[in-house]
Parts: C-alpha cells; structure tokens; sequence
C-alpha cells in the first residue's frame, strides 16, 4: 500500500507557522506589558519617596519657593505616572487582543491536526485490513498447496 499522504498538510504548515508568528507577537506584547508595570512601579515608588520628602522639608521649614517647586515636580509626576498607566492598559488591550488571535489559530491548527489524525487512523486500519487479507490469502494458499500435494 502506498505511503500515508494528509492533502491538507500544506494548509497544517501554514497554520503552524501563523500560530508561531502569532505566539511570538504575544511574548513580545507580554514582556512590553511586564516593562510598563515595571517602569510604572518606579514612577510610584519615586513619587512616594518624592511627597515623603516634601513632607519632612514642611515639618522642618521650608521656603515657598522650595514647596512650588515640589508641588510642580510632584504634579509633573502625577502626569507621568497618568500617561504610564494609560501605556499599560493599551498595551493590555493589545495582549488580550493578540491572545485572543492566538487562540483562534490554535484551534484551527487543532481541527486539522485531529482531522489528520483521524486520517491517519483511517489509514492505518486500512494498511492493517489489507495485510490481514495478504496474510489470509498466503495461509490459504499454503493450505491448498499442501493439500495438492498430499493428494
């Protein structure tokens, strides 16, 4: 019997390759995600370290100068740390978005796995049919030869 052939194994490796496009697009969206927080986390820790230190200086006398000035890097923070929380939920967005795409192409890339498999057994009982009807025939024949023979 000729060897197993799947005819959709082109469309299978197509599929598999925009699975691992798609796989490597997320990862990619995933580690911009982890560097946002990250760098948001620094912008709150600098801001609390900031308004800490604004608060000591008050309690220890400050001029008014001093205090705009604080009040001025401390709102210039704030907008820092607003445009940085907006970064990270777009890039959230983005994430879930890609990872919705993701799992899409896996279960196109499911479908036609399992229908190769399917084909594959299908095949593979076909092989074992056709090796039990050559065995059946050579143990008949050998029965008939002996038979011949005896006679």
């Amino acid at each position: 019997m000729k060897k197993f052939r799947f005819s959709l194994e082109t469309v299978l490796d197509y599929k598999q390759q925009v699975l691992d496009a798609l796989q490597k697009e997320h990862g990619v969206i995933m580690a911009q995600v982890k560097e946002q927080e990250e760098y948001l986390a620094g912008l709150e820790a600098d801001y609390r370290d900031m308004d800490a230190e604004f608060c000591q200086r008050k309690l220890e006398g400050i001029t008014i100068l001093d205090a705009m000035r604080y009040e001025q890097y401390l709102r210039a923070m704030e907008r820092q740390i607003q445009q940085a929380v907006y970064r990270l939920e777009e890039l959230r967005r983005q994430e879930e978005a890609k990872r919705l795409e993701v799992v899409a192409a896996k279960q196109d890339t499911s479908s036609i796995e399992k229908l190769k498999e399917k084909k594959l057994d299908s095949y593979n009982k076909a092989v074992q049919k056709s090796e039990e009807a050559m065995i059946d025939e050579f143990v008949s024949t050998t029965r008939a030869m002996a038979a011949l023979q005896s006679a």
